[in-house]
């Protein structure tokens, strides 16, 4: 039988299991409906007997067919202002591919500092940390963007990946774009798709906002220092052969020649992105919603013709991510609003009595990190742990801002440990550089350094800031 319709039906068997179990004392039927709706939901993400999104859509369908919510309320999701935050910054990503100005960026970093093997590898995660605010889809800085680039190089280096000649330099930069990937995905709330997901489910379990200041300040020290570290380690543990390569700059701009000088499309991009990156980090002062300021920016590209309209219907991975984080927005707020999450912290906090918080934290946060062996993705490890693992940890008295952040920062640095863990990794893996077991070995590295960095450094830097 084929493997997607065996996933299908064990979602389906767990679903409607969970569905006929009488509802436990306090929690109504409806309630009980629903969390085993939003089980066999996760449990889907996992699985994917389906895409993400028609797996969404399916289960708000259910919702509504069987009484469990209104039309009104199982819809309600999809007005999140959160969502529309994650799809203009989609169609952000977007204007940098259309117009080349990612690739420009790319190579500008590389003709200032790209003359060896190790600084071509600050390049590709300096290149990734300046497009990250406005590039949510991690697959599409790595993958679409750099990684064609950074494919180019190893061929320049005569670094092939199937005759012998990958350890010259292709190895070793593939792997740094994957582990740099790693890292700036947790830097900014709109630097991967499922973060804004993060903030909505801190808002709905624990009651506290995070913005997208908040959000870059918490990151801004242990991902920089993350940054500093991972590169040169790699540099260490897995060297290129090749270590000089004064013909990286030459590349960079010859390429830069071929380019010419900045078009209109990549200057009104640059003006978009700057003046939202400005916004953002003020929103505080100026009162100004992230969301607005992101669709303020789409308007611009549109009016400008930067971006023609058909351009944003063709952006598939916004409309799939508004589709599939509206639904979950939906279940998390209902299954607040019917008590489970509720019911849930107090049995917790039962069980944790006497433990001390920050012990408690500690072992949930490396727990929560090497769990994700388990997911294909980040979304889904995220839907599927995030609420739990906050909630024991807030049980247990740790501050709530301070664990919705640090787990936040979490859900993306686990991506480190596997070829599967995140979006780009298919491409970057299938390159054929790295082989699994090294990649395995040199994710667990790398995994153990961000969790010094973020946990230790880090937490250094939240007491500083008030967090905790």
């Amino acid at each position: 039988m084929n493997k997607n319709i065996i996933n299908g039906l064990l979602v389906l068997f767990v679903g409607a299991l969970l569905w006929f179990i009488p509802a436990p004392d306090g929690i109504t039927a409806q309630g009980w409906h629903l969390f085993a709706i939003f089980v066999a939901t996760i449990l889907g993400f996992i699985l994917q007997p389906l895409p993400m999104g028609a797996l969404a859509f399916i289960s708000i369908t259910l919702t509504i067919l069987f009484n469990v919510l209104k039309p009104s309320e199982a819809l309600s999701g999809f007005g999140n202002n959160t969502i529309w935050l994650i799809a203009s910054a989609f169609i952000f990503a977007k204007g940098f591919i259309v117009t080349g100005f990612g690739r420009r960026i790319a190579y500008i970093v590389i003709k200032m500092i790209g003359d060896s093997t190790l600084k071509l590898g600050y390049a590709v995660v300096i290149s990734d940390l300046i497009m990250s605010p406005a590039m949510p889809s991690s697959g599409a800085r790595a993958g679409g963007v750099l990684y064609p680039i950074v494919r180019s190089l190893a061929t320049a280096l005569k670094s092939e990946p199937n005759d012998g000649t990958n350890r010259k330099a292709g190895s070793f930069l593939m792997q740094i774009l994957y582990q740099g990937n790693t890292i700036t995905n947790a830097m900014f709330l709109t630097s991967m798709a499922a973060n804004p997901l993060i903030a909505t489910l801190a808002q709905k379990a624990l009651g506290i906002e995070i913005s997208w200041g908040l959000w870059a300040l918490g990151a801004c020290v242990p991902g920089i220092v993350s940054l500093i570290i991972i590169p040169y380690f790699l540099y260490k543990v897995y060297p290129p052969e090749v270590k000089e390569f004064p013909e990286g700059k030459e590349i960079a701009k010859a390429e830069l020649a071929k380019m010419g000088p900045l078009s209109f499309g990549e200057k009104i991009i640059c003006g978009v992105f700057v003046g939202a990156l400005a916004l953002w980090s003020t929103s505080q002062l100026t009162g100004i919603n992230a969301t607005v300021v992101a669709m303020l920016g789409v308007s611009v590209m549109v009016i400008t013709k930067t971006l023609d309209w058909k351009d944003v219907l063709e952006e598939k991975g916004a409309w799939d991510t508004l589709i599939w984080m509206g639904t979950l927005m939906t279940l998390a707020g209902f299954l607040t609003k019917f008590g489970l999450i509720g019911l849930f912290s107090k049995a917790v906090s039962a069980q944790v009595t006497g433990i001390s918080w920050p012990l408690a934290m500690t072992i949930l946060i490396i727990v929560y990190v090497y769990s994700h062996y388990a997911f294909a993705s980040l979304t889904a490890h995220i839907t599927a742990m995030y609420i739990a693992f906050c909630t024991v940890m807030v049980a247990a008295g740790a501050p709530a801002y301070l664990v919705a952040l640090s787990m936040a920062y979490m859900s993306n640095i686990c991506m480190s440990i596997t070829h599967y863990g995140g979006a780009p990794a298919p491409i970057i893996f299938g390159a054929g550089y790295v082989d699994q077991a090294t990649w395995w070995k040199l994710g667990f590295y790398t995994s153990i350094i961000n969790l010094i960095v973020w946990v230790g450094i880090g937490g250094v830097w939240w007491k500083v800031i008030g967090l905790w």
